[in-house]
């Protein structure tokens, strides 16, 4: 048996009436990737479907038991008492062509389709370049009268950002979901650097997406990563501002 293009894999199919798909993958900053490793990490969720592909690197990771593990994406699942079903999209890659990118994310609406999702919120980080004190959440979304209520949660809509669009599967999730599934949907960008991976803009996607479901996550493991992140940042900051005092001591000689 040869692997196609995408493998589905299921371990359960729960019975949903109504649901809600967030999609963190690996992007910039690994903004999307932290906030929705740690929302199913934190609830407890339960994986439901592996998603293999020809797309992904080829490539295995090895546990510390020396066991073998093909890369994939996965979706996970937990049920919120009185309120919707949880759907997390997770993975280790994006796909690496074009064609890919567009395979997989249609690959996913199917899933989302069949467990009856009608509302999607894709997860990425927003580069600025350098180091964001206070990041902010930007938005996009597929209808104007999704705007308010994530303005309510928290989230900018500042004129021209992001300029050139989003790229990759948050926004490609959210293109094809928009014009060919008929699927409502918004894309949360985390202000971020985009030099590393950054817990604190993932931080502030995770705030803004728990304020707009209305859910409790305990926030203490990421609020201590980004603790630790914002001390690397002061020391590099120090470090680039000594490097500069120095040259300008320097220039007094010669």
């Amino acid at each position: 048996m040869v692997l196609n293009r995408i493998e589905i894999k299921y371990y359960k199919k729960p019975k949903i009436s109504k649901s809600i798909l967030v999609s963190g993958l690996p992007g910039i900053g690994n903004v999307g990737k932290i906030a929705a490793d740690y929302l199913v990490e934190t609830l407890g969720m339960e994986k439901i479907i592996d998603i293999f592909s020809q797309y992904f690197p080829p490539q295995v990771f090895i546990g510390d038991d020396s066991v073998v593990r093909l890369v994939r994406n996965s979706i996970y699942h937990k049920k919120i008492p009185r309120k919707f079903d949880l759907l997390v999209l997770v993975g280790d890659f994006q796909g690496t062509t074009q064609e890919g990118q567009y395979e997989l994310s249609g690959a996913i609406l199917d899933i989302a389709k069949e467990l009856r999702v009608n509302m999607i919120y894709t997860l990425g980080g927003y580069s600025t370049g350098k180091i964001v004190e206070a990041p902010r959440v930007l938005g996009a979304v597929t209808d104007e009268d999704i705007v308010e209520p994530l303005k309510k949660g928290g989230v900018v809509f500042p004129k021209g950002e992001p300029g050139g669009g989003i790229v990759g599967s948050a926004g490609v999730i959210l293109g094809l979901a928009k014009e060919v599934y008929s699927i409502r949907g918004a894309c949360l960008m985390g202000e971020t650097s985009g030099y590393f991976a950054d817990p604190k803009g993932a931080r502030e996607v995770l705030r803004a997406l728990c304020r707009i479901l209305n859910i409790d996550v305990d926030m203490s493991e990421i609020e201590e990563r980004s603790r630790e992140i914002e001390q690397i940042t002061e020391k590099m900051q120090e470090d680039i501002q000594n490097k500069v005092q120095q040259k300008e001591d320097l220039g007094y000689f010669g």
